[in-house]
C-alpha cells in the first residue's frame, strides 16, 4: 500500500515556523492580543493543548491496537482560556515547540495501516500544519500591528 506521506515535511515546516516565531520575539510580544481574547502566547498554549490531544489519541491507539474516539467538545477552548492566560509567554512557547516536536516524530514513525485509520478519522490528526499554520497566521498579523 503507498501511503501519501508529504505531511512529516508539511509537520517540520509548521514547527520550523513556530519555533522561529518564538525565537524572534519578546515575552512582551507574546502578550501581543491576537483578536478579542487570545494573545499570542493563549495560541501559542492553544496549539500545544491541540498537539497533546492528538498524542493522547496516539497513545490510546498504541495501547487498544487500534484507533479510538475521544470525543471532545470544542467548548474546550472557552472553559480552558482562563488558565491558558495564567501560562507565563516564554513557558507558552516552550509549550508549543516541545509538543509540536514530540508529536511531529510521533506522526512521521507510524505504521502505515495506523496512519491510514487515523486518516479515515480526521486529515487534521495526521497533518498538523493545517492547524498550526491558521493560527501562525493570526499570530504574525497580529504582531506586525506592533
Amino acid at each position: 500500500m503507498s501511503t501519501d506521506r508529504t505531511y512529516v515535511e508539511r509537520n517540520r515546516a509548521a514547527t520550523d515556523r513556530l519555533r522561529a516565531l518564538a525565537a524572534a520575539h519578546t515575552d512582551a510580544e507574546l502578550q501581543q492580543p491576537v483578536g478579542a481574547h487570545w494573545t499570542v502566547a493563549i495560541a501559542l498554549v492553544h496549539l500545544a493543548f491541540w498537539d497533546r490531544r492528538v498524542l493522547a489519541l496516539l497513545d490510546a491507539a498504541d495501547a487498544a491496537g487500534d484507533v479510538v474516539d475521544m470525543p471532545i467538545d470544542l467548548a474546550v477552548n472557552d472553559i480552558l482560556l482562563p488558565l491558558w492566560a495564567a501560562i507565563p509567554p516564554r513557558a507558552a512557547a516552550t509549550l508549543a515547540i516541545t509538543s509540536a516536536e514530540t508529536l511531529d516524530r510521533r506522526l512521521a514513525e507510524l505504521p502505515p495501516a495506523r496512519l491510514e485509520h487515523l486518516r479515515t478519522r480526521s486529515e487534521h490528526w495526521i497533518d498538523r500544519s493545517l492547524h498550526r499554520h491558521t493560527h501562525l497566521d493570526e499570530v504574525e498579523a497580529a504582531l506586525k500591528r506592533l
